[in-house]
């Protein structure tokens, strides 16, 4: 038996799948026409662009547009002139062929971020490798990277799943995910999350332990990997899973059902989405409405801002889709780990305290109050609210009611109709926020918990730092503090409070935050069921 992290829960009894790790050897370094090769050199980044933009487009269609982000950072690399232009310069300064211009730019990189600590250049250099070597894959002729027509009941067993792996899984027949490295906030983890299939990480050794054909039982939910088990640890573990389908299947009669609890108190719970076509998912598993609207992925997967029109239609259509039900707009929130090829940001040390979200829109006002027109254009289609993100301070707020104001005026001049008692709300992500929510409740109609960045900004953990995941601990006393300092602060008046992020759909923080008074969890959608189940046996 092999310990791991829980990443996703479940149980699964199938056969492995290892997945080894790509091994790229130059044999040839010489130059014989250097035109040549940087002909070769372009015909591969062209390739690659194609491959990227198929599986940009797969994972968005397949998985999420949220997911399929990552390939634009890759796709932008492929025209950074210090990457390629430099790979370029090489082949024709130094004489090298185009295989060992990438792989020298490649390990420059490398050297250069291996020993900074700030994780978004660590993310970065990433980026870097996995797009040099698919590079060097197109330059050698070794262009697929595909995964084999996998059986039935297969469990992925690999080092790590990097995007572009599990864009290509067939979700059909692949019931789990082991690997040995990354944490509950890994890639391959959010993924078999929102697969809904089981997944352990971080098992460290597992590709070592385990051989093509091998029987595994996978527990999402403990964490563990049993290897080749025996007849009667097998039966024990087909009665869990049998057990958890029927669970989730009565799961569905709660589709149309309000929570509530046995006190009689009622908490709404509502879906977060990343695109217009989410909504449906949100419906179908009984959300009283969308909690959060993440807008920045109207502004992916394109090469300019999209325009007013193009956002009120979005927003038009989905809330029309909800029928009454509420929907969250969540303005603008790009920066961090989230950038756009067409809006030039400047390089920064730490990008996530930096030039990012509302700091952003205050600072570009153009694009701000082209999304504001759209959303308040919507607002007369729906229950519309709108959302400010990364608010630190009150000032930020009144900067950007200011700029709501103004639109409203210009709508008003232009006899464009919308709500002019639309609600708006902050997210309550950055603990300043937390510890001024008393302050800022009175300029707000209500409050929701951003708790995936509210954790990693009160312990100075970053979630996605697998190294320091003993240290992400949403249930830390210092996070739930402040969690209850906002809910009382918006009770004292007279608002409500929400919650968005992860925390949301842990099981088991529910009855914490439900004893804190929260009013609402908004949850991804396949979460939604087992939230209400959880407040209505509470």
């Amino acid at each position: 038996m092999r310990k791991g992290i829980a990443a996703s829960k479940g149980y699964a009894i199938g056969k492995v799948f290892l997945k080894e790790q790509d091994v790229i050897v130059i044999a040839h370094s010489n130059c014989i026409d250097v035109i040549e090769e940087k002909k070769r050199l372009k015909r591969a980044v062209e390739e690659a662009r194609n491959q990227l933009i198929h599986l940009r487009d797969k994972t968005g269609e397949s998985i999420g547009k949220e997911e399929s982000v990552v390939f634009e950072s890759h796709l932008i690399l492929l025209d950074d002139p210090e990457f390629i232009g430099a790979a370029s310069a090489a082949v024709e300064r130094d004489n090298t062929s185009a295989e060992a211009a990438v792989k020298s730019i490649v390990d420059m990189y490398l050297a250069i971020f291996s020993d900074m600590e700030d994780e978004y250049i660590k993310e970065r250099a990433a980026d870097i490798k996995d797009v040099g070597n698919r590079l060097l894959r197109n330059l050698m002729g070794r262009c697929s990277t595909e995964f084999p027509d996998l059986p039935e009941n297969t469990v992925v067993v690999a080092h790590d799943l990097v995007p572009s792996d599990t864009a290509q899984l067939d979700r059909r027949k692949v019931i789990a995910f082991l690997t040995d490295i990354g944490g509950r906030t890994s890639h391959s983890a959010i993924i078999a999350r929102m697969l809904e299939i089981p997944a352990v990480v971080g098992l460290q050794d597992i590709t070592s332990r385990v051989k093509n054909g091998d029987t595994v039982i996978v527990d999402g939910a403990e964490g563990v990997v049993i290897i080749n088990p025996q007849e009667d640890t097998l039966k024990l573990y087909e009665d869990k899973r049998v057990q958890l389908e029927i669970e989730n299947d009565k799961l569905k009669g709660l589709i149309d059902k309000k929570a509530v609890t046995r006190a009689g108190r009622n908490i709404a719970v509502a879906g977060n989405i990343g695109s217009v076509e989410d909504v449906h998912k949100v419906i179908e598993n009984g959300g009283e409405g969308v909690g959060l609207f993440r807008t920045e992925f109207l502004y992916m997967d394109r090469e300019e801002l999209p325009t007013e029109e193009e956002q009120f239609l979005a927003y038009k259509y989905v809330a029309e889709k909800l029928e009454g039900r509420p929907l969250i707009i969540r303005t603008l929130d790009i920066g961090g780990d989230k950038r756009l090829p067409y809006l030039p940001m400047p390089e920064e040390i730490n990008p996530f305290l930096g030039y990012r979200a509302i700091r952003l829109c205050l600072d570009r006002q153009d694009v701000f109050k082209t999304q504001l027109r759209a959303i308040l254009r919507a607002s007369v289609f729906g229950k519309v609210k709108i959302m400010f993100p990364m608010i630190s301070a009150l000032k930020e707020l009144i900067k950007a009611k200011e700029v709501l104001w103004r639109c409203m005026e210009e709508l008003k001049t232009e006899e464009k109709p919308f709500n002019e008692a639309v609600e708006t709300g902050i997210m309550i992500e950055v603990p300043s926020a937390a510890i001024m929510a008393d302050e800022l409740a009175g300029y707000v109609d209500f409050f929701s918990i951003g708790t995936n960045d509210l954790v990693q900004y009160t312990l100075a953990a970053d979630r996605m730092n697998e190294k320091i995941a003993y240290l992400y601990d949403p249930m830390h006393p210092a996070v739930l503090r402040l969690i209850k300092m906002t809910i009382d602060a918006a009770h004292r008046e007279g608002k409500w409070c929400g919650m968005c992020g992860e925390m949301a759909g842990d099981e088991e923080a529910i009855p914490t935050l439900m004893e804190y008074g929260l009013d609402e969890f908004s949850v991804s959608a396949p979460y939604i069921l087992r939230v209400k189940q959880k407040i209505i046996n509470s």
